[in-house]
């Protein structure tokens, strides 16, 4: 009789493997540098993706028909590095490495460019904005001098002030910007990512920083504020992630770091529901944390190239963009309204992708 051999002691407890994408988009004809969604037209049931690649064109992509319902051409041939639409209305704002911000008016199947604003900064700061459902929104973006950020009523383009760092402190320049307003004050506030890996908190009326946190030893490449939870996470060239809390005296300190396997995050995401964040890996890897204890849940590896952003819909879609020209769609732990229900959802408990050291 033959003898059966037993199988491996690990391979009963071996983790479920990391899911392939949904699907992937191709067509963006260079590398893709900014991703954002949106909810499209009234009752459709999808969001639209909007995508800004290196060679200077937005695509609007339909994740029904997997194809570019429209292609934006507004910076001619640099690099779009931010996209962001406004709450009212179907207007898009486009950041492009030309020195200018272009406003976009998509109702109704228009793409044309109804306004910009010209930059002053060739840096790699995104832009941010603060929007209500006024006709009247705040706008925040690199400035003239190296370390300056511009602050703009828009859309009148009415300079509110520009935010300086004091003399002694020498940051250098802004990275990633974030606009928010607490719940409990009107007052607006910025968050600021430095290139000395340092974020600051600054009273925008104030025209003063309220708190800065050494985060990094490498400039800040990309983060996300959950603002219910007044804490953040930030990533660099270097092998860590930092998450960062707020208190109520508008203190910022480190809480904890993260080690990663390999250095460069280009952009860091949490979801809108923050249960989990995802970040953009030089490595090629989009890797999935939980937000509250940070424990690594997945490591997608899909890309050939550098992830230079990843993006989640309010549904809980995940895309990411790559230098290798595509965008990948992913849908991990479903969102759930039943609070009860495990967050690894379809996993039954388990990680996916936990084999793959994050």
């Amino acid at each position: 009789m033959e003898k059966m051999t037993a199988p491996p002691p690990n391979m009963a407890a071996s983790p479920l493997p990391p899911p392939d994408p949904c699907f992937v988009l191709r067509g963006a004809q260079s590398a893709v540098h900014a991703l954002h969604f949106f909810g499209g037209a009234q009752g459709q049931v999808h969001p639209l993706l909007l995508s800004g690649s290196l060679s200077g064109l937005v695509h609007i992509w339909s994740l029904q028909t997997r194809r570019a319902v429209a292609t934006l051409d507004g910076h001619g041939g640099q690099c779009v590095t931010w996209l962001q639409t406004l709450p009212q209305g179907r207007q898009l704002l486009s950041q492009g490495r030309d020195l200018k911000l272009c406003l976009w008016d998509l109702a109704e199947g228009r793409n044309t460019v109804v306004d910009s604003v010209p930059l002053e900064s060739m840096g790699f700061c995104r832009s941010s904005i603060l929007a209500g459902g006024q006709e009247r929104w705040m706008l925040a973006m690199p400035g003239r001098g190296n370390d300056e950020v511009q602050i703009l009523e828009m859309p009148s383009k009415t300079s509110v002030c520009t935010l300086k760092p004091e003399a002694d402190a020498k940051p250098g320049m802004p990275m990633c910007l974030e606009l928010w307003q607490a719940d409990s004050s009107p007052r607006p506030l910025l968050l600021a990512g430095y290139e000395d890996g340092s974020v600051a908190l600054w009273d925008v009326s104030e025209r003063k920083v309220c708190s800065r946190v050494a985060c990094h030893t490498e400039p800040v490449m990309g983060f996300d504020f959950d603002s219910q939870k007044a804490r953040g996470v930030s990533g660099s060239a270097e092998k860590a992630l930092a998450v960062w809390s707020l208190d109520e005296q508008q203190a910022l300190q480190v809480c904890r770091t993260h080690e990663l396997t390999n250095p460069g995050i280009a952009d860091v995401k949490i979801r809108p529901d923050r249960k989990i964040l995802a970040t953009a890996g030089w490595d090629h890897r989009v890797r999935v944390f939980h937000w509250r204890t940070m424990k690594p849940l997945a490591v997608l590896s899909f890309h050939s190239a550098t992830i230079h952003c990843v993006a989640f819909a309010t549904d809980g879609l995940l895309a990411a963009g790559s230098g290798d020209q595509r965008i990948s769609i992913w849908s991990l732990y479903p969102i759930s309204t039943d609070s009860s229900t495990p967050l690894l959802g379809h996993t039954e408990g388990g990680e996916v992708g936990a084999h793959a050291s994050a």
